[in-house]
């Protein structure tokens, strides 16, 4: 059954911070290439998040070049102000050590394996337009879909919100190629109530998916078969 298409497709270069969006990329075993596979570690060994650091949402990352199964591109990091460095140089960690108070390492990963940890709980984050268009029109303003972090964000074909739900022990199968399982709903925290643009906190956002949406927003998928995806592919649900 035809669900929906890719409008979207989100990859992490670096944990927290904002993210890479492409038209296409390929689905490693552990998820969007790249996805998490550079990050910050504090003294305690400690990944920093945005739940340590609610600024890191404010900085961006993207790979300077195309993708490679050999090494990783590097990626360029675009701090709060505006400016950009390579993820080597020094001084855009160093302005993250002051502001966060931490002292940090940086820590990356081989393009054919990036460990549970730097990825959460499952291989790929999946929204959908019409369950972000729900919880807009009921938090009674515009709501940035980088605040959930998905790695992919769906068009519906038919516009029912939070139908994702019902795809849970399921199967999608995007584009030609790729077959991911849907294994369950993301649970929310604080990090969606960061503006991924200011990092100012709106605590209502959060009240409000816990109180209407059993504090749940959007699915988590396992790959089950790898290959390229791109923006505008179909997804279909399927039996297997």
């Amino acid at each position: 059954m035809h669900v929906g298409m890719i409008s979207e497709i989100t990859r992490h270069p670096v944990k927290s911070m904002r993210g890479q969006r492409v038209n296409e990329t390929k689905v490693m075993n552990y998820g969007l290439y790249g996805d998490r596979s550079h990050a910050l570690l504090d003294e305690n060994e400690s990944f920093l998040t945005i739940t340590q650091f609610p600024d890191m949402v404010t900085y961006t990352a993207v790979f300077s070049g195309p993708d490679s199964l050999e090494s990783f591109p590097e990626p360029i990091v675009t701090t709060m102000s505006g400016g950009t460095s390579n993820w080597s140089d020094e001084e855009w960690l160093e302005e993250i050590e002051e502001r966060s108070g931490k002292k940090l390492k940086r820590i990356s990963y081989h393009p054919e394996h990036v460990p549970v940890g730097a990825i959460e709980e499952a291989n790929l984050l999946l929204v959908t337009d019409a369950s972000l268009n729900a919880l807009a029109e009921a938090w009674g303003r515009e709501v940035d879909d980088r605040r959930f972090r998905p790695n992919l964000q769906i068009a519906l074909t038919n516009q029912e919100a939070f139908v994702e739900q019902e795809w849970i022990g399921k199967t999608l199968q995007i584009g030609e190629n790729v077959k991911v399982d849907v294994t369950g709903p993301c649970e929310r925290c604080m990090i969606i109530t960061v503006d991924p643009e200011s990092g100012s906190r709106q605590p209502d956002l959060l009240k409000r998916v816990v109180k209407h949406h059993r504090n749940q927003f959007g699915i988590y998928l396992r790959v089950v078969e790898t290959g390229i995806i791109k923006v505008g592919d179909d997804i279909h649900l399927i039996d297997c």
